[in-house]
């Protein structure tokens, strides 16, 4: 009922969040972005800037900024492009296309050392980067180039920035490590996502027969997928469909529904979610971990329970030179940010300063 109630009359972005947290608005691009601010803006302390994984936005780190910012850091987290409170153009228009980060990158798919689940390497891959929907802007380049005007119009100050990204946030965040060294000094990542439906991900002998399924099933939902996202848009969904990801249940409350739901209902929010689903291709996390321009250090926090992430093939990251620790946490899934940060705010702490500090 309340997605249907709330769908018929728009959402537009509150005041503040659910947890009392100032939302902002900065213009990028032509287009809205909601971030939330939390420290004093004017200290001389550490700056952090939160960056969330797949179809949620900034609310997810309402557990964290507190605690980072109490221990004398400045705290951001942002809504990327096509998410939470921020702008949705639809990826085929004129408007959005514009604003693509893919526009003037060689796209040309490199050769790359990937991991198996069981911690081994597939060697040789060629890695596909161009989004298969020519033009559209909801992809990896366009996200670290986002993070990057973030951190040069909004946070501003003579010292880089702190990346700390959960999920697939955590792509954005290592390409804008790439994409300008200078500007970020470390990148903490919490649950990386291999991205199993991307194209390199798939058996070599079976992707000319899985890849043309895979592509008609994306074609169809961003064709006619807008009754399935209606149907799957309520709190009872989405709150089973959370229980997956997160390990202990009683997470998943009822502010965590609404924060991470409430935004999904904006006009738009299908069509985001239908065009990502059928990104499959972009940047892979151990391309980027190889990738000689990435001078930042990486920290790796993963929980131990996460269904979605192999164990063994985020341990075998620690190879990467870039990599200066994986830390398992147990008892935790998907969102160790979320389900214990008692546990992860020290690590992420630990590791800003010593980032500050380089």
């Amino acid at each position: 009922m309340l997605a249907a109630t709330v769908a018929s009359l728009g959402v537009t972005m509150p005041p503040v969040s659910p947890t009392g947290l100032q939302n902002r608005i900065w213009r990028w691009r032509g287009f809205d972005v909601r971030y939330q601010c939390l420290g004093d803006e004017r200290a001389d302390g550490p700056a952090v800037l939160f960056v969330h994984g797949l179809f949620v936005n900034a609310d997810h780190w309402r557990r964290n900024l507190p605690a980072l910012a109490d221990a004398g850091c400045r705290c951001y987290a942002i809504d990327l492009l096509g998410y939470g409170y921020s702008s949705k153009p639809n990826p085929l228009s004129e408007a959005a296309k514009a604003v693509s980060g893919e526009n003037g990158r060689s796209l040309s798919a490199p050769v790359a050392d990937l991991g198996t689940a069981g911690g081994g390497t597939r060697e040789g891959v060629e890695v596909e980067l161009a989004h298969p929907v020519a033009g559209s802007p909801y992809n990896f380049y366009t996200w670290s180039e986002q993070l990057l005007d973030f951190e040069d119009e909004v946070v501003g100050g003579d010292e880089p920035v702190t990346l700390v990204a959960n999920s697939i946030g955590s792509i954005s965040a290592l390409q804008a490590a790439i994409d300008a060294p200078a500007r970020i000094n470390g990148v903490a990542i919490v649950n990386p996502n291999f991205r199993e439906l991307h194209v390199s991900e798939q058996p070599a002998l079976l992707r000319p027969l899985l890849v043309p399924i895979i592509e008609a099933v994306q074609r169809t939902l961003r064709e006619r997928g807008q009754p399935l996202f209606d149907a799957l848009a309520r709190p009872a969904t989405v709150q089973q469909i959370l229980k997956e990801p997160y390990f202990d249940a009683d997470m998943v409350t009822d502010e965590l529904v609404d924060v991470l739901l409430t935004p999904l209902l904006q006009p738009g929010s299908a069509d985001v979610v239908f065009d990502t689903l059928s990104y499959s291709a972009g940047p892979l996390p151990e391309q980027q971990l190889a990738d000689t321009r990435l001078e930042a250090p990486v920290l790796v926090l993963y929980g131990e329970q996460d269904p979605w992430t192999p164990p063994a093939r985020v341990r075998a990251l620690e190879r990467f030179a870039a990599v200066q620790r994986v830390v398992p946490l147990p008892g935790v899934g998907h969102c160790p940010h979320d389900e214990a940060p008692g546990t992860v705010n020290p690590l992420v702490l630990d590791f800003v300063r010593a980032c500050a500090a380089r």
